[in-house]
């Protein structure tokens, strides 16, 4: 095939073939044939692009064909360009029904957009597609655990090794072997010892480190964050030098850290979509915190708040004040710049409460530094996440 014949023959499959596409096989109007791979890969994209009008799934015998027209997409496409125009049948041709059957969940490739989708609907989802969806799900949490769950440990973990760290140790709180390391300059040769000017401590081993507070706004526009978050709250979770609690909120507010030994127990512990009361959710943490200076609490919400925003305000400036290291994420997603209030963001600015975005694969180094203690909103600077509302994004 000549190289003007195969441009052609890849125009063809991008416009679809329709008699306005002004493609002609040999260039004098003749209609370009296509192979039998390349039919059907036409058909499959022409299911979804083709469309005359709005389409409707249906449920039954409808199913089987949509998870064979899936099973075509991952033979043609790579797994990311899949991902897109799942996304894309969800939306243009009315799938969701479709996503209640086994089958099509069975076809489908997993991906957190898929995840949100399939939360939002689970409390109407059909007894039959309840253990296919859920092992969707797994799948999803599974994959992101692998990718997630050490690079947060090895960041955590490093950063309490240095904040446990004290200089005013009691005899029984010295590091000796880190001590020695510290004073090798003042080592006397004579007499064969070390002078110790500066004594470095394990710190006191009482019960954890730091206390994490996760609060995760469940309105339907965080799904892709609440997925994160959910992962995330699971892995820190597992870790003996922090104490870490997963608070949900719409209207009303859930505490799902009982549930925390299995990401997918604190996914499906979530309902999607509602309301949004953050003051609500702001004052239940006011009343489980205990450790207010040893405390770090990550907000992750876009902000639009239903509820009392002066009180809400309020509460998350008596929080701050009471030694709360507090951060607004707007995302915890890959999504790109999200949709926040920029108003709330600026008055949180104006408290010294940071707000921005952040990937998945900043969190881990997001939740060493708040438990260093350093500088937060210049961290994310430094990681090029503007931070809002503070005259940056």
């Amino acid at each position: 095939m000549t190289q003007d014949m195969e441009r052609r023959r890849r125009w063809r499959l991008v416009l679809g073939g329709a008699e306005a596409d002004g493609l002609g096989g040999d260039g004098e109007g003749t209609p370009l044939k296509l192979s039998a791979l390349d039919r059907r890969m036409d058909d499959a994209l022409g299911g979804l692009y083709d469309a005359a009008g709005p389409r409707r799934g249906g449920l039954g015998a409808s199913a089987p064909r949509v998870a064979r027209w899936l099973a075509d997409l991952r033979e043609f496409f790579p797994a990311d360009v899949v991902r897109v125009l799942q996304a894309d049948a969800i939306e243009r041709l009315d799938l969701q029904q479709l996503l209640f059957e086994p089958e099509m969940l069975d076809g489908v490739e997993p991906d957190v957009n898929l995840v949100g989708t399939l939360l939002t609907l689970k409390g109407v989802m059909p007894q039959r597609a309840r253990d296919a969806a859920r092992a969707v799900v797994r799948r999803v949490v599974d994959d992101l655990t692998r990718r997630l769950e050490e690079p947060t440990r090895a960041a955590v973990t490093g950063s309490l090794s240095r904040a446990q760290r004290n200089f005013r140790p009691r005899p029984a709180e010295i590091d000796w072997d880190r001590t020695i390391r510290a004073n090798l300059k003042t080592y006397q040769p004579d007499r064969s010892t070390v002078i110790p000017e500066r004594l470095v401590g394990h710190g006191r081993r009482r019960r954890s480190l730091r206390d994490i507070v996760l609060c995760l706004d469940q309105s339907g526009s965080m799904a892709s964050s609440v997925v994160y978050a959910g992962v995330f709250g699971a892995v820190l979770a597992s870790l003996p030098a922090v104490t870490t609690r997963v608070v949900v909120f719409d209207t009303a507010v859930a505490d799902l850290s009982e549930h925390l030994d299995d990401p997918v127990d604190v996914l499906y512990g979530i309902q999607l979509g509602g309301g949004t009361d953050i003051n609500r959710a702001l004052a239940y943490c006011q009343g489980v915190i205990q450790r207010p200076e040893q405390t770090v609490m990550v907000l992750i919400s876009d902000l639009f708040e239903g509820g009392n925003e002066r009180e809400m305000l309020a509460r998350a400036r008596a929080l701050k004040d009471s030694g709360v290291q507090l951060i607004a994420l707007l995302a915890l997603s890959d999504d790109g710049a999200p949709s926040y209030d920029h108003g709330v963001a600026r008055a949180l600015a104006g408290m010294g409460i940071p707000a921005f975005a952040c990937t998945p694969d900043h969190f881990p180094g997001l939740m060493a530094a708040a438990i260093r203690g350093d500088d937060v909103g210049s961290w994310a600077a430094t990681q090029g996440l503007p931070v809002r509302g503070a005259g940056v994004g």
